[in-house]
């Protein structure tokens, strides 16, 4: 991981970074749009259908799937490799924990390991039968630059995985985490309900109440000093997101959540490491919250959610849904 582009600094980021292009521009998304309302709306027609007959996980139902298959079909992964490479995300993960136990490193090397062969295996048919899809593109795009095949490959390879472990964990507890807080804020939910064009603001203060990655980590490339604080060179930090956004002098009454707040956040990232998927995110969540606050159907927490044993990276595990 330390290779990926997440912790990478100048120049090196500069020239990964460069090299996936400009990710989801406006046009983009325009063409995936319609892709993740199809998918949406039958992810939420099979999960009504089972809230019919009982509390439902809305979470393995819809939070889970909908990420995979947004970015599975833009990079042209095969339906049949999401449930995969979903399980394989989750165990991989843990190397990026605070204090990840000898158990969970070794779930997250033996991951990682299937990834790897995964995407190899995925490069060498994309230079097979090169296509449209994302992959194909990088590897055109390194073939210029790196005059090394390997290399190149390498480099791709990289690409592929950063994509895929961006996309998944996070994007799921966005989504998991809206209708959490949503529902457990009533009368937040129904003033969305009467003005749905607040949704965006509303994914804005889910990300900062309950952002998917609660810690950072860096290393300081020289002597810094943070307030009172001197880091050493070569010394690592530890970036606490989570606490960060709920500063009582940052933000008036923290705690609560309010849908118009308008505040910003640190959830994306900032400067060159900003999240350079956050527009799919947000498009997955407003598309998701748009069509699940259009139905008819209104569920209610049948209890509370159950959360992997993480820090780092939150995951929520089940969040179960029944009709009054």
């Amino acid at each position: 991981m330390a290779a990926s582009l997440p912790m990478l600094n100048q120049p090196q980021h500069t020239k990964q970074r460069r090299s996936l292009g400009s990710l989801f521009p406006h046009s983009s998304l325009t063409g995936l749009r319609p892709s993740a309302e199809r998918a949406v709306d039958r992810l939420l027609n099979d999960f009504t259908d089972q809230l019919r007959h009982g509390p439902a996980d809305f979470h393995t139902l819809v939070s889970e799937e909908l990420p995979i298959i947004t970015i599975g079909q833009w990079m042209g992964i095969p339906a049949a490799d999401y449930a995969l490479l979903r399980d394989l995300t989750h165990d991989q993960v843990f190397a990026q924990e605070l204090f990840p136990t000898p158990s969970q490193l070794a779930l997250s090397d033996a991951a990682t390991a299937q990834l790897r062969t995964y995407f190899d295996e995925l490069i060498r048919e994309r230079r097979i039968r090169p296509g449209d899809d994302p992959v194909s593109a990088w590897l055109r795009t390194w073939d210029a630059l790196e005059p090394d095949r390997q290399r190149a490959d390498e480099a791709v390879h990289g690409l592929a995985l950063f994509m895929i472990l961006a996309a998944l964990e996070t994007t799921s507890h966005i989504l998991s985490t809206a209708v959490r807080l949503l529902l457990e804020n009533p009368a937040q939910l129904e003033s969305l309900r009467r003005d749905p064009a607040l949704i965006p603001d509303a994914v804005d203060e889910v990300l900062r109440y309950d952002a998917p990655i609660h810690m950072i980590s860096r290393v300081a490339p020289t002597d810094i000093q943070l307030g009172e604080t001197l880091v050493p060179a070569g010394q690592m930090v530890q970036l606490m997101v989570g606490a960060a956004h709920h500063d009582p002098a940052r933000y008036p009454e923290p705690h609560r959540f309010e849908l118009h707040r308008g505040a910003t956040h640190l959830a994306f990232g900032a400067g060159i490491h900003y999240c350079a998927g956050n527009a799919l995110a947000r498009l997955e969540a407003v598309t998701l919250l748009t069509s699940l606050l259009g139905r008819p159907v209104r569920p209610r927490l049948s209890g509370p959610p159950q959360w992997a044993p993480r820090v780092a990276f939150r995951r929520i595990t089940s969040l179960h849904l029944t009709l009054p």
